[in-house]
């Protein structure tokens, strides 16, 4: 598969174990090039995955020193893409949970709709924890609020293509959406920056720990950081109103003509 010269894979990773080698080989079995960004780990990856990357000329890995978050981990690979002239990046989880085979139909959908930002909704089975399938209706319901029913299909699953210029301008503003409030807050400020979702479905599954599954989730800590975000964003959409009433009646008018 010859590399795509604008649009790349980037996998930002924490402690994954063994699941980051097999989403790393699915996700150059549908995709060149692929971009690893480890957030520091204290695993035994970091020197894994840099051995795989000495044998493949599309895998490409960056090794952070220290533990700072997944969005802080994606915003250093996209200024690394823009800085190598990629213009939209897709994230995937390092955990197995994102479907590798669902790559090229995003990249497509992207390359397509170039200005939009290509989002997963997620397709859950039987091993999704029932308290996580229920909890991310509340952040939906509240991205979709914030963006005067923006068509957002899931604020919080990370399987998605972003427009990169557009994100890192977006993150170099912004002093949070760094942790676990990167998914959310990301495509609530592109919305209201005109940029408009295409929604693709896409199956998840959450493995156990005998399937070699990993999850640094904290129900407490994360969602607290969730309400924070939330409590932001109303803020941001309050301040923001007019201007959005503006930019949705012209978008209604674009579709209508």
């Amino acid at each position: 598969m010859g590399p795509s010269s604008t649009h790349l894979v980037l996998i930002p990773s924490y402690n994954t174990g063994r699941k980051v080698y097999e989403t790393v080989r699915e996700a150059r079995r549908q995709w060149n090039p692929v971009w690893v960004v480890i957030d520091g780990s204290s695993d035994e990856t970091p020197g894994g995955l840099l051995e795989m990357a000495k044998a493949d000329d599309g895998l490409r890995v960056w090794v952070l020193a220290q533990n700072s978050g997944k969005g802080a981990a994606v915003h250093f690979g996209l200024g690394m893409a823009l800085s190598q002239g990629f213009s939209h990046v897709l994230t995937m989880d390092a955990d197995g949970q994102h479907p590798a085979e669902k790559i090229p139909e995003f990249m497509e959908a992207s390359g397509k709709n170039p200005d939009s930002m290509v989002l997963g909704c997620p397709q859950f089975d039987s091993s999704a924890p029932l308290i996580r399938v229920r909890g991310r209706r509340i952040s939906n319901w509240w991205a979709n609020f914030e963006t005067l029913g923006g068509g957002i299909g899931d604020s919080l699953f990370g399987f998605r293509v972003y427009p990169a210029a557009q994100l890192c301008e977006i993150m170099e503003k912004q002093r949070w959406m760094r942790r676990f409030d990167f998914d959310p807050e990301a495509v609530v400020r592109l919305r209201w920056r005109g940029v408009v979702p295409v929604n693709l479905s896409a199956p998840v599954k959450y493995f156990s720990r005998e399937e070699g599954g990993v999850s640094h989730f904290n129900y407490l800590r994360d969602n607290t950081l969730l309400t924070f975000m939330h409590i932001r964003l109303v803020s941001g959409f309050l301040l923001r109103l007019p201007r959005l009433l503006l930019q949705k009646r012209r978008e209604s008018r674009r579709l209508s003509g």
